[in-house]
C-alpha cells in the first residue's frame, strides 16, 4: 500500500471489522483507504494473515461498502495502539470503483 494521511475529512461514519470471535467498530478518523486495501488505528492487536469482513459506511448517505482481507500488518503496543494494514480479496469492479472514489476523495 502507498502511504497516506490518516483521514480527518470524515470521508467514513463508522468501519466495522469483524471476525468469528469480535467485532470492532472504529471511527473514520483512524482509517486511511487505498483501492486496494485500508490502513487504521485499532486498540487491539490483530492477527496477521488472518482473513476479516470490514464494513465501509460513507458519510454521504451511500450504501455500506462490506470487503473481505488479509491483516498484511499489525505493528504498535497497548499503550499507542496497533496500526494494522489489510489488503481487500475477490473485489468486484463496482467495489473497486467505491474504494478509488473513496481513497481519492480524502484531502491531500
Amino acid at each position: 500500500m502507498s502511504s497516506g494521511k490518516l483521514d480527518t475529512s470524515g470521508v467514513f461514519q463508522t468501519v466495522t471489522l469483524e471476525t468469528e470471535s469480535a467485532r470492532l467498530a472504529l471511527t473514520g478518523d483512524v482509517v486511511r483507504v487505498h483501492k486496494n486495501g485500508i490502513e487504521l488505528q485499532t486498540p487491539k492487536p490483530l492477527t496477521v494473515w488472518r482473513e476479516m469482513s470490514v464494513d465501509l459506511q460513507p458519510p454521504n448517505g451511500g450504501r455500506k461498502l462490506r470487503c473481505t482481507g488479509v491483516v498484511v500488518t499489525c505493528h504498535g503496543n497497548r499503550h499507542t495502539g496497533y496500526l494494522v494494514s489489510m489488503v481487500f480479496l475477490n473485489l468486484t469492479k463496482h467495489s473497486q470503483e467505491q474504494l478509488r472514489l473513496m481513497a481519492d476523495s480524502r484531502p491531500a
